[in-house]
C-alpha cells in the first residue's frame, strides 16, 4: 500500500520579533525556502514550533497565513498539542474551516499517563471529529505517553491515522512497527540522530529538525537513502551527525533556532520560559554550527540529480 503521506516533512520554526511576538512575513519565506529545496510538506506548530507557548489565536493566525503562504504547494500540517480532549476538537474543527490538510497529533500536554487507555481515548476521539488525515506523535520521552507498535494496532482500525511519527529513541521500534502494523501507517522518523538507521530499517518519511537550517543538504541526504546509496549516505552523515545531535537535547528549540539564524534564514529569537541561550553554551553549540558551515558539502544540481562535488572534511 503506497503510503499517503512520505517524504521529508520538516518541523518548522515560528519566526518571533525580539520581543516575542509572531513573525509571520520570516516564518512564510522560511517555509518558501524549505518547499524550493524540495520537501514533501511542512509541519507547523510541532514541538520546535513553539505550540504550547502559544495562544490559540495565535496559533489560528498563524496557520491561517502560513495555508495562504504555501499556496498548496505541499501538504500543511498543524501540530495539535492542546492539554485537554474538548480544545483539541475545537482547534482541529477549526483548522478544517481554514483549509489544512492534515494535523500531527500530540498526547495531551498536561500531564504525564501511566495509563495506555488515557492515551488511545484522546488519540481516538480527536480523530472522530475530523475527516482529515492524521499523523500520530509518538515521543514517551518528552511527553509521558507511550504508543507503543501494539497500540497503534489497536488505533488502526481509526482511518483517518495515516501515519506516526517514531520518536521514542529506541531505534528497535522500527522493525517492531513493522512487525505489527507494516503496511497500516506511513512510519516517519522525528529523531534527526537516528535517520539513517531509521532509513536501513525501512520509514516512509522524516519529520526533519535540524535540517530546516540546512535545507539542500538535508533533501540530498534523505535522497541518498531513498536510493540506498548507503556508503554515500554514511559518508554524508558523518558530516551531518554533529549538526543532528542540536535536535535531542531539551533545549533544541533554541539550538536550531540558533541554526537558523547562523544560516541567514531566521532570528534565535525564542518564546518565554525559554530564553535564547548565552555564555559557554551559546559559545559551544555556535561552534557545532559553524564548524558545520565550513565543512559543509558542496551540492551540484545536475538535471534532477543533486551530488555533492567535495567530501565534507572531518
Amino acid at each position: 500500500m503506497k503510503p499517503y503521506w512520505s517524504g521529508v516533512f520538516p518541523a518548522i520554526t515560528t519566526q518571533l520579533h525580539k520581543d516575542g511576538s509572531l513573525d509571520l512575513e520570516a516564518t512564510a519565506v522560511h517555509a518558501h525556502i524549505l518547499i524550493e529545496s524540495g520537501v514533501s510538506g511542512l509541519i507547523f506548530l510541532g514541538s520546535l514550533g513553539e505550540n504550547q507557548s502559544m495562544t490559540g489565536s495565535e496559533k489560528r493566525l498563524l496557520m491561517e497565513a502560513m495555508i495562504q503562504a504555501v499556496k498548496g504547494r505541499v501538504p500543511v500540517l498543524s501540530g495539535v498539542a492542546e492539554s485537554s480532549l474538548q480544545e483539541a476538537i475545537r482547534y482541529v474543527r477549526d483548522l478544517e474551516k481554514l483549509g489544512i490538510d492534515g494535523f500531527m497529533l500530540m498526547p495531551p500536554m498536561i500531564y504525564k499517563s501511566p495509563d495506555p487507555e488515557e492515551s488511545l481515548h484522546h488519540f481516538r476521539n480527536v480523530a472522530r471529529s475530523t475527516g482529515l488525515p492524521i499523523m500520530v506523535y509518538n515521543n514517551p520521552i518528552s511527553y509521558g505517553h507511550d504508543i507503543t507498535p501494539e497500540l497503534f494496532a489497536t488505533l488502526a482500525t481509526e482511518k483517518n491515522f495515516v501515519a506516526l511519527k517514531e520518536s521514542s529513541g529506541n531505534i528497535r521500534r522500527i522493525t517492531d512497527l513493522h512487525n505489527a502494523v507494516g503496511g497500516r501507517y506511513a512510519i516517519f522518523t522525528g529523531v534527526d540522530d537516528l535517520a539513517l538507521e531509521a532509513s536501513i530499517l525501512g520509514i516512509d518519511g522524516w519529520v526533519a529538525g535540524t535540517g530546516i537550517a540546512f535545507p539542500s543538504e538535508n533533501q540530498y541526504f534523505w535522497e541518498l537513502t531513498r536510493r540506498g546509496d548507503w556508503d554515500a549516505a554514511r559518508d554524508f552523515y558523518r558530516w551531518f551527525t554533529p549538526l543532528l545531535h542540536l535536535d535531542i537535547h531539551p533545549k533544541f528549540v533554541q539550538y536550531i533556532k540558533l541554526a537558523v539564524q547562523e544560516c541567514g534564514i531566521g532570528k534565535e529569537w525564542v518564546r518565554a520560559p525559554r530564553l535564547v541561550l548565552k555564555g559557554p553554551e551559546r559559545k559551544a553549540v555556535l561552534k557545532i554550527i559553524h564548524d558545520g558551515i565550513a565543512t559543509r558539502p558542496k551540492l551540484a544540481k545536475i538535471g534532477k540529480v543533486v551530488k555533492y562535488e567535495t567530501k565534507p572534511k572531518r
